[in-house]
Parts: structure tokens; sequence; C-alpha cells
């Protein structure tokens, strides 16, 4: 009974979760046995650099993964209560929009160019409002640009008409027009820059509040994440390597690749401080190594670490780091706290 109440208060329960592409004769290892739970109302940070596995989990979520050549070989995904990998075609198609939403990182390619926007936030509302008429669903098109800070009478205008930044609030807006419980935000800043940036962060910031959803926001951006998240994790090579609070994270680093993240970033406290990148490149995920996949590029790296996958370590019931060097009772990274 106490199990059915704590899944009860998740959005999100990712279990073991592990995704293959096969191209050209190749096994490309996207996403290997990740595990996340979310709880509802909260807001996780998933990050990593590109090819890290993030948009492969977030596509798994929504059951979306381009199948060929991609294949979900294993794991459990449950969604506000639904169990995504046994629903139906037409249970999937409920699900989508109604309960979990995706906003996706380019808006310029995630809009119809044919259709008005009011038109495309309609068709949203009445795939999932049964039996509303199309000029019910314009009213409320026009009030979820409303709510994005777009005027409503701009619903009878084209993409095109729009700058960067104002069709991402139109994204947002089709993403909610629904009220879903969770939203997935991949990149969804990217292609703006730096002042729309913050101006669409404060946004989804507010709304999020508003709507009381849980999100899920894909990045290789820490600004963002500090600003938005409550919670951290960092994937390497389709592994989730360290997973904790904003806090724990951010001020009490674990792992050697996420010190690396922060190392990596400026001071702002000493602008003439020179940057500390992180060497050598992510591994091929058609060719990972035998043990960590960080190893090559960590500079506590030991035999052991390339021997096998490291075990996932409690620092608290939130933090977890997966580790090898951690066997030694006495190892700690050597963080730059920069910020």
């Amino acid at each position: 009974m106490a199990e059915n109440m704590k899944n009860e208060n998740l959005a999100l329960d990712i279990q073991n979760l592990t995704i293959h592409y096969e191209v050209d004769g190749d096994i490309v290892e996207a996403v290997n046995d990740v595990s996340l739970q979310l709880e509802n109302g909260k807001t996780l940070g998933l990050v990593g650099e590109t090819g890290a596995g993030k948009t492969s989990t977030a596509l798994a979520i929504l059951k979306m993964i381009p199948d060929p050549p991609g294949i979900i070989k294993s794991g459990s995904i449950t969604v506000c209560g639904h169990d995504v990998m046994k629903a139906s075609k037409k249970e999937l198609h409920a699900i989508r929009g109604k309960d979990v939403s995706m906003i996706f990182q380019d808006p310029m390619t995630s809009l119809n160019p044919v259709l008005t926007v009011g038109e495309q936030i309609a068709e949203s509302v009445q795939l999932h409002e049964k039996g509303m008429s199309k000029s019910a669903a314009l009213d409320r098109a026009m009030e979820m640009l409303e709510t994005v800070g777009i005027p409503r009478e701009r619903a009878f205008d084209y993409p095109h008409q729009f700058s960067g930044g104002m069709k991402q609030r139109v994204v947002i807006a089709i993403a909610l027009a629904c009220n879903p419980k969770l939203l997935l935000a991949d990149e969804p800043t990217t292609a703006l820059d730096v002042t729309i940036q913050a101006q669409v962060l404060d946004l989804m910031r507010k709304l999020r509040e508003e709507y009381k959803m849980s999100m899920v926001m894909i990045t290789h951006d820490l600004g963002i994440v500090a600003e938005v998240c409550d919670e951290v994790a960092v994937m390497y090579a389709g592994r989730i390597v360290e997973r904790g609070t904003l806090r724990e994270v951010f001020k009490n680093t674990k792992h050697p690749y996420t010190e690396g993240l922060f190392n990596s970033l400026p001071n702002p406290r000493d602008r003439k401080a020179e940057l500390i990148p992180i060497p050598g490149l992510m591994p091929d995920p058609a060719n990972l190594p035998q043990g960590c996949a960080f190893a090559p590029r960590c500079p506590y790296a030991t035999e052991a670490c390339t021997k096998a996958q490291p075990q996932p370590r409690k620092f608290s019931d939130t933090h977890t780091v997966l580790c090898t060097a951690y066997d030694d009772a006495g190892f700690h990274i050597r963080r730059n706290h920069n910020g």
C-alpha cells in the first residue's frame, strides 16, 4: 500500500531503460540502464553533452523512438500512472498532449508554415477535447496565446510572421493547451539569443507554477539548470552518472564528469582565470569501453575503472553517483567552486 502511495506521487518513473539503434550493422548503445523518478510538481534537469542520450530518453517517455533503427531493449516507463510500454496506439494518442507534452529545441521547424498559429493550437485542443467545436477550440487557442504573452488577435497570423522567441512561445502554448501533468522541454532555448532565452525561461517557470506541472528540462547549460530545476541528473554516454537535488549536485559535486562540467565554466569572480576544459571526446556509442565510459577522460581513473561498470553509490537518500573511485574511502574530487 505504501509503495502504491509512493508511485501515485510520481509524475515519471523510469526503471532500467536501455535503448539501442542499429545502423549499418553497428549497434549504437544510446541509453544504458537508466532509472529516473520525478515527483509531481518538481522540475528535473537532464544535463549532458550532445550525444549523451538525453533526447532518446525523452522520446522513449512518449514512446516515440523511431523503429527502425531504434529499439527499446529493456525497461519500464510509467507516466502519470500510465504504463507507456504496454499502452496501445490509441492509449498513447490520449496520453501525448493530455498527460505529457514535449517542447522541441527548434521552434523554426516545430510549426506548420501553411497553418495559422491559432489553427495549430486549436488542432491540439480538439485532438484531446472530444466534441469541442472549432470556434470553441479557437477561443481556447487565443486564451493560450495570451497566457504566453502574445495578443489574441495574432492567432490569425502564420509562423513566418513571428520572431524566433515568439515562435517558441507559440510552441509552448501548443504544449500547454491541454494542461499536461508532465512537460518535457528539449533544449527549448538553444535557438534563441540570450535576452529572449531569459524571457522564455521566466515564462516557463511562471507557467509551471501556475499549472502545477512537473517538468523535465533537457539541456547542456548548467546556468539554465540553476535557474529552473529542483533536481539534476547528469548523463554521460547513455548513463546517469550523478543524480541529486540541485544543491547536492552544485554544492557537493561528486562525479569527476560533473566536476569537469563546472570547471570548464567561466569564473564570474575572476575573469582572467583560465578555463579548464575536459580533455578528449565522449566515446563512440557504437564502441563503448568495457568499464567506465568516462575513464579515458578522467583525471582520477585507475585500472579498476577500465575493468567493470561502476556501481551506484549513495551519499544521501537523494544523491547517487556512478564512480568506482569511491571504493577508496579517502577519495574526493578537487572541484574548483567558481560560481
